[in-house]
């Protein structure tokens, strides 16, 4: 079934556009090499995923703080493989690797051609919980910038998704209707629970098939969006 009222797309970028998880573990691998070469990058990032994905729920709800967010997830990593490591030596790797994550900058299969397809019809805006800088060079860095008429970061908005007012910020910026838009993006709870309490429709971008209850719309490779845009 088309979708044939909407004229604004939405996207989250990490984990839905630009494949965080590889590029991170690309980031801390060359960080490891040259620093600390003993960690086994394999057995670091199996820890780091799960840690790194509670921390930034907990962030999005104001529960922790930015440097708060950046030394937990490492230190809580570090000490789930039982790794020593010291208090300055955690700041210097969040330092680097805040610096380094942008310039690796691997797409999900099918971005590319997913905005290539929509561009022509569609108003694309991103909406992001991510740090205003980096999140910038990522977008740059991967090419994908011409592609989007705005791009709404929680700095700008002051709150983060699942918060409504992030939505009503980047409609406005837009200068969308939220009846003819549509938000897709992987968490169920920051996009696409939050889209849909701000009055818009959305879709979960579902690529580790987890099993989500009936009423949600999903899709499980971006390229599916062709079935409905």
């Amino acid at each position: 079934m088309k979708y044939t009222h909407i004229k604004d797309v939405f996207f989250d970028l990490d984990h839905t556009l630009w494949d965080f998880d590889k590029n991170s573990g690309l980031t801390f691998e060359r960080i490891f090499d040259k620093k600390h070469p003993e960690i086994k990058i394999v057995d670091f990032i199996e820890k780091y995923v799960p840690i790194n994905q509670a921390c930034w729920k907990l962030f999005q709800y104001d529960e922790i703080t930015h440097d708060e967010l950046r030394y937990n997830r490492l230190k809580d990593s570090f000490d789930a493989i039982n790794y020593p490591i010291s208090d300055h030596e955690i700041e210097q790797i969040a330092n680097e690797y805040i610096h380094l994550l942008p310039e690796n900058n691997h797409l999900f299969e099918g971005t590319i051609e997913l905005l290539e397809y929509l561009k022509p019809n569609y108003n694309l805006h991103i909406i992001t919980n991510g740090f205003a800088d980096v999140q910038r060079k990522k977008i740059n860095n991967s090419e994908i910038g011409a592609y989007f008429k705005t791009i709404t970061n929680s700095e700008m908005a002051g709150v983060k998704k699942p918060n409504p007012i992030i939505f009503d910020f980047a409609i406005d910026l837009a200068k969308a209707n939220k009846v003819s838009s549509i938000m897709i993006g992987d968490s169920l709870d920051a996009d696409v629970q939050g889209a849909l309490d701000a009055g818009l429709e959305a879709f979960f971008f579902n690529e580790t098939s987890v099993e989500v209850e009936p009423h949600i719309k999903q899709i499980n490779h971006l390229l599916e969006l062709k079935k409905y845009l």
